[in-house]
């Protein structure tokens, strides 16, 4: 986490489409102008982006990670700073010596979901607020009912009535209020932005708040740390699980803040990692159109990985021209390669991942082939297979 911050460097929102500009309080979610232009059925116009102005390599020191909260508001929880580490045995296996795992399900709540919540803990804790809401399909609102344990906050989740067994026991486990909706993420979305503005409670939807793409580059700064000290150099390809393009895009500016600082020199592939069933940013970015218009055919999201599963990517239109602006690409994989991939990973080198994050490493197997076999290529395991056992039984044959 970032040392203290001190008046050197200020702290801004801007727009990522207008460029607009806005102070970082509570309430400020999207920008004015651009989102008055959303339609229905269409990801978020108006996303904002935390920037900074100033010296933040002094402010931070040589490894800090430049955020928009000061440390001394961060809860007493070890979010972050996870394991990067090789898999030697399918190193070997699949004559890749530049693989790598950054494995996040040793997170608190066993989900990279948990940077993001941190930090949104930290900002309703530096602004007095009590009361933090936000909708999931299951992976965020544990991670925010853990956090904001820990963080003393009331958390109020809207989770489809879907979701897996095990995260619902763990936004309870944790103390939350889960409000269980009989319909889609986009559906749960849709009411917990209802409720927010009739309470006022913090949101902490996904893309909605900026500052859950901001708590999620720091990702990117840990893996730069973590390959300079073993001495692999830079990351070449990044291979990110991607549903509503939010951790994509958290991962992309935390790469942009590492250029920025001089400590990267240019920006690794992104390989945004979908399934076939919810692959909305991958036709996006096949159509050749920018914008919302790329996304004007919304489908039903059908997959195992119900992490990922979205019909409508909130952050589609930010993390599309993310990919477009770096060269990125896209890779889906069906259910049956999610489900073979979870299995060869957890018997290849012990890290059981759930479906979403397996599809990274589905994806990697796929465009493999193509890729130079001593290439830096990180796979994000964004979740721990405990989360959806029921998803592993079916791979593994034992449930139909």
């Amino acid at each position: 986490m970032p040392a203290l911050a001190h008046a050197a460097v200020k702290w801004s929102y801007r727009c990522a489409s207008c460029g607009a500009t806005y102070a970082i309080v509570p309430g400020r979610y999207l920008c004015d102008a651009c989102a008055g232009r959303q339609q229905p059925d269409r990801p978020l116009e108006g996303v904002l982006e935390a920037q900074w102005e100033g010296d933040a390599a002094r402010e931070y020191g040589p490894r800090g990670i430049p955020l928009p909260v000061a440390r001394h508001w961060f809860p007493p929880i070890p979010v972050g700073h996870t394991p990067l580490w090789a898999p030697q045995r399918l190193r070997d296996e699949l004559d890749a010596p530049g693989l790598w795992l950054k494995d996040d399900t040793c997170q608190p709540s066993g989900s990279f979901k948990d940077r993001a919540s941190l930090l949104v803990a930290a900002f309703a804790r530096q602004h007095g607020l009590c009361e933090v809401v936000l909708a999931s399909t299951g992976n965020a609102a544990s991670s925010m009912a853990a956090v904001g344990a820990a963080a003393g906050l009331q958390v109020k989740v809207f989770l489809p009535a879907s979701a897996p067994v095990a995260k619902r026991i763990q936004v309870l486990q944790y103390g939350a209020e889960l409000v269980s909706v009989d319909g889609s993420y986009d559906q749960a979305f849709d009411l917990s932005l209802a409720y927010s503005r009739a309470s006022g409670a913090l949101s902490r939807n996904t893309a909605y708040n900026p500052l859950t793409i901001e708590g999620k580059k720091t990702v990117s700064f840990e893996i730069v740390d973590d390959l300079l000290d073993a001495g692999a150099g830079a990351p070449q390809h990044v291979f990110v699980p991607t549903g509503d393009g939010v951790i994509l895009a958290g991962v992309v500016r935390g790469f942009e803040d590492l250029i920025k600082l001089g400590r990267l020199a240019r920006m690794p592939t992104l390989w945004a990692c979908q399934a076939e069933g919810s692959s909305a940013i991958a036709r996006a970015l096949a159509s050749g159109h920018a914008g919302a218009q790329a996304f004007a055919e919304p489908r039903p999201s059908r997959t195992v990985a119900d992490s990922i599963a979205v019909d409508v990517p909130r952050n589609g239109v930010h993390a599309l021209a993310k990919l477009t602006q770096y060269a990125g690409r896209a890779v889906t994989v069906s259910d049956a390669e999610i489900l073979d991939a979870q299995h060869r990973l957890a018997r290849g080198c012990g890290l059981f991942a759930e479906p979403s994050s397996s599809a990274a490493f589905a994806a990697w197997l796929k465009v493999r082939p193509a890729l130079a076999a001593d290439d830096n290529c990180v796979l994000l395991i964004t979740g721990s297979g405990l989360k959806d056992i029921q998803a592993a039984a079916r791979g593994l044959g034992l449930e139909r």
